[in-house]
């Protein structure tokens, strides 16, 4: 029996020591770009900070924003320019991790923008970050999803997606909708929501995005959570609602909740998610999304928040 402990713990050892995690860049959070962005006389005019993931630098002025730096990272902060208003929005923000640096804290919160008269919008927005690139100036909020390109070229098959997490959640029991010239409450649980998605992609001859999923890992996390560290989710692959643990929100991406990417002739069009792809199959690109909400666009939970950091694939 001491022998067969003695093995049984050798193996695990070896098991745990072969496993490798390969940092996202900029993952580790420590790094943030300042934009300071000065909203409409209309709105009081007033300069905001709006917050983006890339090398330490500040940048003045209403400027739509790039990538910078090879940063593959997105966020929800967003500067619009409705109806020649200036306005900005920002729900994702460097945090505290302690003994850790900086990492990233995504809340769920409202923005006001009202111009007598002009404008009169209430949008609830969840913080979130994201691989790719948002489209700015935010000119509406209709079609959310074709605001922003979602996704970035990967080939590997990584095991899992491992990161440190808290959640912070306020336990209303109280869901808001919040868009333009409505805002309404039901009751309800939202939940902090993480997920990793890998497709393989093509293009047809009309410039439209297909894909098949390759590999799923997502998971939703209701109540708070203190920091916990390397945190775990592993990626199935090939067809996951066959899978132990599949749940409904894993489902393909298709119709209208199909997430957009650029066709080759530079026109963001939705990706079409058409089946599961075999498990051995390789991906061509990897979409990962962490955010403080989980339903619907416009919709959540006030006051629940999302801290992440150390964000890296395992093999």
């Amino acid at each position: 029996m001491k022998k067969f402990l003695l093995i049984t713990l050798t193996a695990a050892i070896a098991a745990t020591a072969a496993a490798e995690v390969q940092p996202i860049p900029f993952g580790n959070m420590n790094q943030w770009v300042t934009r300071n962005i000065k909203e409409s006389s209309l709105i009081g005019g007033k300069t905001k900070q709006v917050y983006e993931i890339a090398p330490t630098k500040t940048i003045d002025g209403a400027i739509p924003y790039v990538n910078q730096g090879g940063s593959p990272w997105a966020t929800s902060n967003v500067y619009a320019k409705v109806a020649g208003v200036v306005k900005t929005s920002n729900s994702v923000y460097p945090g505290d991790h302690p003994g850790n640096g900086k990492c990233a804290r995504l809340t769920t919160r409202l923005e006001n923008c009202k111009v007598l008269g002009l404008v009169n919008i209430e949008v609830l927005v969840s913080g979130s970050i994201f691989l790719g690139q948002f489209e700015e100036p935010i000119a509406n909020t209709s079609n959310p999803y074709s605001k922003f390109e979602m996704g970035m070229p990967y080939t590997k098959r990584p095991k899992a997606l491992v990161l440190d997490l808290k959640v912070i959640d306020p336990g209303t029991g109280i869901i808001t909708h919040a868009t333009t010239g409505s805002k309404k409450t039901k009751k309800g649980q939202d939940s902090a929501d993480i997920f990793v998605y890998l497709q393989r992609r093509w293009e047809d001859a009309d410039g439209n995005i297909h894909a098949k999923r390759v590999g799923t890992a997502r998971e939703r996390f209701v109540g708070n959570r203190d920091w916990q560290t390397g945190y775990r989710i592993p990626i199935t692959y090939g067809d996951a609602s066959a899978k132990p643990g599949y749940k409904s929100y894993m489902k393909l991406l298709n119709g209208e909740n199909a997430y957009y990417a650029k066709n080759s002739k530079g026109k963001l069009v939705p990706v079409q998610e058409e089946g599961w792809d075999s498990p051995d199959a390789t991906p061509t690109h990897m979409i990962l999304m962490c955010s403080a909400g989980s339903g619907v666009a416009y919709e959540g939970q006030l006051g629940m928040e999302l801290w992440v950091d150390n964000i890296g694939m395992e093999f």
